[in-house]
């Protein structure tokens, strides 16, 4: 099956609109994982993805006849581009389908190359069927976003450029795989021509459409998609990229959004370009193989496959990055309700630096709060911070694999303080370095209690703290004065009508 397969990637017409785009050496990561990782720049394509390719292939082989009736696509973002732009070339009218669900810059890009855009449904799937109908009642040519041989020959010279820049000295390739045109493209002519060239497809667990089917034997339809690598997210593969896929690809490995955020800051940090979610999914299934296989000194690449980023899913990708690459962990600890707990607390911590903290007073006895922590050793320093926190009298329970928590409930800590009397509510600024924390908690002292606290570390020079704390009107007149021999910037929030409406007592 694989041989015809090798002359059509050969013929395949695709750089007319595409570059022939750089493999690079990704230097800080190969250092950190002991291994040379090569990065096959897709990003750097004019619609900034791979798609173009064999969008452009396809419609390049169309009759004249049948290429002025005009062609219809189904697409998340990037094919559409590329079916757009491979229009746009040949001036031909192009009618693109989309979710309801596509980032809005991938519609914008869809918009500004001239094609007809329709939003329909909320995934692929959705889309597709729409983009059928419009493709019999308009009598317009259906270009399919990966299940069609001369989509997949066009995808397919990624490999022809891999191997030629690399000269075949590798042992793996890992290929982001949604419908399959992608990784069947690739690992037909790799396996073709250095068969000992392992070629690993990598998916979202909540989108593993070519693993649960390769695992079936056959196609499976998923009931259910994540939209996080939204140009992933489809239900069911092709019928010619799964049987290529059976015989050519040697593993698919699944990862989640934690584990794509970070591969998204690991391509930031080494080329200073954002890849989109599914254009990073290949690095995360990169360094998960080598964690589990304990390669060293091995020549691997990760195709990353598009940048087609909204720029608002940036603050999801910075908060979720450091769980992804085992920089921060997540707790809820329970401390007594008394003045000194916090501080006696990030004494228990010692100089690790604390990135989250979040409290509000709900009992007289003991106080529920949720701390983030930076780690520099993964796993093994979180198991030790929690034991070292159990042993000096806490209750801790570890929450960085909970989703609602990460999802929701750290952004929820707070709410109506019932009973709570004397509270001040102050909004604090400090120089951010290791150690700041707790030197303000032991500038605060221990006199009067903390009744809220809510920080997070936002990586800039200054770190802003909102405390409440219980000040008897007695002690006012002094507390005040400590609060001016502080010399930390501060402003009173107590009439605040957010702080009414949602904190006070």
């Amino acid at each position: 099956m694989a041989s015809p397969y090798i002359e059509k990637i050969l013929k395949a017409r695709v750089y007319d609109v595409a570059i022939e785009s750089p493999l690079e050496a990704a230097a800080r990561l190969s250092r950190r994982l002991g291994n040379e990782v090569l990065l096959k720049r897709e990003d750097l394509q004019p619609v900034f993805s791979f798609k173009l390719r064999g969008a452009y292939n396809r419609i390049a082989h169309l009759g004249e006849a049948a290429a002025g009736r005009g062609v219809v696509c189904a697409s998340a973002g990037n094919h559409a581009q590329g079916v757009a732009l491979a229009a746009q070339r040949r001036s031909i009218p192009a009618v693109i389908v989309m979710p309801e669900t596509t980032p809005l810059i991938k519609v914008q890009a869809v918009i500004d190359l001239g094609a007809e855009v329709e939003l329909h449904g909320d995934d692929y799937d959705s889309a597709l069927e729409r983009a059928l109908t419009l493709a019999r009642e308009r009598n317009l040519v259906f270009v399919h976003p990966f299940d069609d041989p001369d989509v997949i020959a066009g995808q397919g010279t990624i490999a022809v450029e891999i191997l030629r820049q690399s000269g075949g000295k590798l042992d793996a390739i890992f290929v982001p795989v949604g419908g399959g045109g992608l990784i069947a493209g690739i690992a037909v002519y790799v396996k073709y021509l250095y068969p000992g060239v392992r070629v690993i497809g990598v998916e979202p667990r909540d989108a593993a459409g070519m693993y649960e089917s390769l695992r079936a034997g056959r196609r499976v339809t998923l009931e259910h998609v994540g939209i996080f690598a939204d140009g992933v997210a489809v239900r069911r593969v092709g019928e010619e990229t799964f049987a290529l896929c059976r015989e050519t690809v040697d593993e698919i490995l699944l990862t989640d959004t934690d584990e794509i955020c970070a591969a998204i800051q690991d391509v930031f940090e080494d080329t200073r370009s954002i890849v989109e979610p599914a254009g990073a999914l290949a690095l995360a299934g990169l360094k998960q193989y080598v964690a589990r296989e304990g390669w060293r000194g091995k020549r691997l690449v990760a195709v990353n496959s598009g940048a087609n980023m909204n720029f608002d899913r940036l603050r999801h990708v910075a908060e979720r990055a450091d769980f992804g690459g085992g920089r921060e962990a997540l707790l809820a600890v329970v401390i007594p309700e008394r003045p000194g707990s916090f501080l006696r607390f990030c004494e228990a911590l010692g100089k690790r630096s604390v990135t989250e903290f979040n409290y509000r007073y709900a009992a007289p006895e003991a106080a529920q709060i949720f701390v983030g922590l930076a780690l520099s050793q993964g796993r093994a320093e979180k198991e030790a911070v929690s034991a070292q926190l159990r042993a000096a009298g806490f209750a801790v329970t570890d929450m960085t694999d909970d989703e609602m928590a990460k999802l929701h409930v750290r952004y929820m800590v707070g709410g109506h303080a019932r009973g709570l009397e004397h509270e001040l509510l102050y909004r604090f600024e400090f120089p951010e370095r290791p150690g700041a924390l707790m030197k303000f908690l032991q500038a605060i002292g221990t006199r009067w209690n903390i009744s809220l606290f809510h920080y997070r570390n936002h990586g800039s020079d200054y770190g802003r703290v909102l405390a409440g704390i219980q000040v008897p009107p007695a002690t006012r007149a002094e507390f005040l004065e400590h609060l001016r021999d502080l010399h930390y910037p501060c402003v009173e929030e107590t009439a605040n009508p957010a702080y009414r409406m949602f904190l006070s007592s």
